[in-house]
């Protein structure tokens, strides 16, 4: 923590200019959101025009929650990663709080069976997302401030693994394994960029994957799932009726789609065809070469991650590195297994495409997210620079005065 606020606060001889965000990562993140945008759109207005009686209402809620992702992103944006750092334990009790909350009669909102969302105004907030978000603030911070227990001894190790098996009980209680899968592998991956000796890292591993395995196959529901994801048209007007009509919108698609708004499955056929499986809309509309460009896209934001991850590194803010190391992660992994989902690659997930699927928790956390990559970054930048990371109001000015 001391080297984090000692980054933020060094400054050196004038003459130094502000430095420049990351416009690839900007670029691709806003592209993501916009096409997202469009595909919400495209996907929704049947169904929303049937439903509601207004075929914008889910694109127009879309661009509100973007609206208020830039806004959070905006504040959060101004928040100095030596401030964030020390709020680390704060933000893991309110992980623990909200994901308790949930679980309260009356206060969590149940659908098709699960107490995933509390109800907070404009929308209904998935607590799953936020208190994903604060976990790795907390464990980039527990990972600076015991880096060298965590490679040394095996108890640096036990210790978060102890808090992520506590959050993984909240999670399966709503139930939500698939956000507890992703937490796991994203505390997983962050260890191990902490440099975690491999022997533990891989009896954790399988001891994690044998523990996940378990619980899938021991409930039906999600024994159903697997079976029906290795062949879905074994039953295609049932349990593998999803998958079924999202591969149907997928080769549908061809090369370069059958035209933006002219899907079919979108039309009652597809379900969830603007959350989960906008991507299914998406390669139906714009083919082959739509796909390729969000993957692209995705590659893009996951790489800048690590590269901003590993800038952080050798200006020795460890607490910036692992935390972006663990934002990339996420994008990476979030983005895989929806698309994998989607053209029946993995099981059926309700996991949504980050900065695309319908939904303001997700937009939001995943917009706040994405401006502390860009913190992290301008920081490094202004540490290599010379300058004082606290605020970009004081950048200007210093650079006004040479």
């Amino acid at each position: 923590m001391a080297a984090t606020a000692q980054q933020a606060r060094r400054i050196e001889a004038g003459g130094s200019r502000l430095p420049r965000f990351d416009y690839r990562l900007l670029f691709s993140v806003l592209v993501l959101s916009l096409l997202g945008l469009v595909m919400v759109s495209s996907a929704s207005i049947t169904f929303a025009d049937r439903v509601i009686g207004n075929p914008f209402y889910f694109a127009i809620r879309q661009a509100i929650y973007i609206a208020c992702g830039v806004c959070a992103g905006l504040l959060v944006f101004r928040l100095r990663l030596a401030d964030l750092e020390r709020l680390g334990v704060t933000l893991l009790l309110s992980a623990f709080a909200i994901l308790l909350l949930v679980l309260v009669p009356g206060v969590g909102v149940e659908v098709n069976g699960a107490s995933r969302w509390v109800n907070v105004g404009l929308f209904r907030l998935q607590v799953s997302e936020p208190a994903k978000l604060f976990f790795m603030i907390y464990l980039a911070s527990y990972l600076a401030r015991h880096g060298e227990e965590v490679r040394s001894h095996i108890s640096g190790f036990i210790k978060p693994i102890g808090l992520l098996a506590i959050a993984a009980v909240l999670l399966l209680l709503e139930p939500d394994f698939g956000a507890t899968v992703v937490l796991a592998a994203i505390v997983m991956g962050m260890i191990f960029m902490a440099g975690v000796k491999l022997f533990q890292f891989g009896g954790m591993l399988g001891l994690g994957g044998v523990l996940l395995a378990g619980m899938a196959v021991s409930s039906p529901y999600r024994m159903m799932r697997l079976t029906t994801f290795m062949d879905p048209w074994a039953d295609p007007f049932d349990s593998g009726f999803q998958l079924t009509q999202s591969l149907i919108a997928i080769g549908r698609g061809e090369w370069f789609g059958v035209g933006l708004g002219a899907s079919i499955q979108k039309l009652f056929y597809l379900p969830e065809a603007h959350t989960d499986f906008v991507f299914a809309v998406l390669a139906e509309e714009l083919g082959l070469l739509g796909v390729c460009t969000i993957i692209v896209l995705y590659a893009l934001v996951v790489w800048r991650a690590f590269m901003i991850a590993s800038q952080a590194a050798r200006a020795e803010n460890f607490f910036a590195s692992y935390l972006a190391y663990g934002i990339g992660i996420w994008f990476g992994l979030q983005s895989f297994i929806n698309i994998g989902v989607n053209m029946g690659m993995l099981p059926t997930k309700g996991l949504t495409l980050p900065l695309m699927s319908y939904g303001g928790s997700s937009m939001v956390v995943m917009c706040t997210a994405v401006a502390l990559l860009i913190r992290i970054d301008y920081e490094t930048r202004c540490t290599a620079a010379g300058m004082s990371a606290s605020g970009i109001a004081a950048a200007k000015r210093r650079r006004s005065d040479t």
